[in-house]
């Protein structure tokens, strides 16, 4: 049993919160995500927040210590968008392996700085592995319904070299999150089975999905049960949702979630939804008080926040987390 697992056994497990939000506090402009490195590079950076990873790494690094210092058991690196797919937008694909690499690293340290402090609240790295920009199972050109942006294959590979930095680097979990294709996802997971077999990891891997609506569905179409069943060929560490929606918009779809599934369930969800401008209102207390349901009805193992949640946001969450026992499952199921 790994490190993390023996963790989740005996308690629920704090995520962190959003790092765009963290890092739009910062106002960095184009020749700070250029740095000296890429101060000559053609495409426009701006924007590039993976990137920081290489050029402003301190702050990252920062980003990561605010988070464990409220309580956070679990950060993640920041390579949300860094693949080959991703990086296709700033001409930056053959950074991949390096940025990946580089932001493990980064988690790590502070991991570990903070580990060493305490031994007993151990701190762990999930290395992030978002959906891509394209879709696997459905065609962006509503004039030609069997044209597909990106081919399963294609994933595979972006994804491959996404994992192997990763893992290089020192992430102690695999998060694949904000899953609204579950056909990308599945890439994503074949991509982390091949890599564990070939090179006899011992990685556990997370999966989140998106609700993306009222519809209680993912955005190609699955309800929570679908969803669930369709990833449950590998053996993953949480199941859980994240992204879209409020907490209180996300919690009859945990539950159901709760009922459907056999492994450990995690949950990100927003800090409310965005208002017309965009930002997230819901104040730190706000989203504890939501997030108290899902703990009194003993619905998660690991609990976060995503956009616009703020390391107060975690606090508050960290501190109810610390009074209620983790949902029982057996993680041989």
């Amino acid at each position: 049993m790994t490190p993390i697992e023996t963790a989740l056994q005996e308690k629920i497990l704090v995520l962190d919160g959003a790092m765009g939000t963290m890092l739009q506090a910062y106002k960095f402009e184009e020749e700070d995500f250029r740095g000296e490195r890429f101060k000559d590079h053609p495409s426009p950076l701006k924007g590039n927040n993976d990137l920081l990873s290489l050029t402003q790494p301190e702050a990252i690094k920062a980003v990561h210590r605010e988070y464990f210092e409220v309580g956070a058991d679990i950060v993640e690196t920041n390579t949300f968008s860094s693949t080959s797919i991703g990086m296709a937008d700033y001409a930056m694909e053959d950074l991949v392996y390096e940025l990946n690499f580089a932001s493990a690293q980064l988690a790590k340290t502070v991991a570990d700085e903070f580990t060493q402090a305490n031994p007993h609240k151990p701190r762990f790295v999930a290395g992030s592995i978002g959906p891509t920009n394209r879709t696997a199972s459905m065609s962006p050109d509503v004039n030609d319904p069997g044209y597909r942006a990106v081919t399963f294959d294609e994933l595979v590979e972006a994804y491959s070299e996404q994992v192997r930095g990763l893992v290089d680097g020192g992430a102690d979990v695999l998060l694949v999150e904000t899953v609204f294709d579950t056909l990308n996802a599945k890439a994503a997971l074949f991509a982390i089975d091949v890599l564990k077999e070939e090179n006899n990891w011992d990685i556990p891997v997370m999966i989140s999905g998106t609700i993306t609506d009222a519809s209680g569905r993912t955005l190609s179409g699955q309800t929570v049960e679908a969803f669930a069943v369709s990833v449950s060929h590998i053996p993953l560490l949480s199941i859980g949702f994240n992204c879209a929606l409020g907490a209180d918009q996300l919690l009859p779809y945990l539950r159901r979630l709760s009922n459907t599934t056999e492994t450990l369930v995690s949950a990100h969800p927003n800090a409310g939804l965005p208002n017309a401008f965009g930002a997230y209102d819901q104040t730190p207390e706000e989203m504890r008080d939501l997030i108290q349901k899902y703990l009194d009805e003993n619905l998660v193992n690991i609990i976060g926040g995503c956009c616009g949640s703020t390391p107060e946001h975690i606090r508050q969450i960290a501190e109810v987390a610390m009074q209620h026992k983790p949902r029982k499952v057996s993680l041989n199921a």
